[in-house]
């Protein structure tokens, strides 16, 4: 019991994600960072002139930014095992025994052509971070004589973070948008899932769960 607890313990530990708030996550630091998920372009397919534009906006959002900004690039082989499953269970239903027979060849080309061409989904993430002061934080002067801050105070600081995390938030949205991406906001919910996926990849790997 001890050995379990001490493991629990140290993955803890390394994990340096403190709580996730509003779709913020806060750091045990005390840094705060919100996520957007991006879209893709497809350079090639852009003329010569679009290509250009592009490339001066992202140069213009580039030299915009004050402060460091993480790119994630979330790489996963595509999972069809879902799409294969309810293929299957459409054929077991099908009546018109022609339409059976052309759904398992579909879903045997299907298979074959996964599993002899590597293919691989990509998500993108932008990655902003907020460092409070560290007077704001707790630290500093404000502990010199074990003064402690009350709910009230810990939650205007909370919003007084948020606030300079939305504005940096807000410069990468509008310099990424100039460029022709689409951005989201991850929330609380989205978050905790892309956390979870990078901290336990082999899920992926369980098998499907058919209804």
């Amino acid at each position: 019991m001890d050995k379990n607890n001490t493991n629990i313990k140290k993955t803890q530990d390394f994990v340096s994600v403190k709580e996730i708030r509003d779709g913020i996550i806060i750091l045990k630091g005390g840094t705060m960072v919100s996520i957007l998920m991006t879209s893709s372009l497809n350079f090639a397919l852009k003329s010569q002139d679009e290509q250009h534009a592009i490339l001066m906006q992202f140069q213009n959002f580039l030299n915009s930014l004050e402060y460091s900004t993480q790119i994630y690039i979330q790489s996963k082989k595509l999972d069809i095992r879902q799409y294969i499953a309810m293929m299957e269970a459409r054929r077991k239903e099908q009546i018109n025994e022609l339409i059976k027979i052309q759904t398992k060849e579909y879903i045997e080309f299907i298979k074959n052509f996964t599993e002899n061409v590597n293919i691989v989904s990509k998500n993108f993430f932008i990655v902003i971070s907020y460092n409070p002061p560290a007077l704001q934080g707790g630290g500093g002067l404000g502990n010199l004589f074990g003064k402690t801050k009350n709910k009230e105070e810990k939650t205007d600081s909370f919003e007084e973070a948020r606030t300079q995390l939305e504005q940096r938030v807000s410069v990468v949205e509008q310099g990424l948008t100039r460029t022709g991406l689409r951005l989201a906001r991850l929330g609380t919910e989205e978050t905790v899932e892309l956390l979870y996926k990078i901290f336990n990849p082999g899920e992926s790997e369980k098998p499907v769960q058919l209804n």
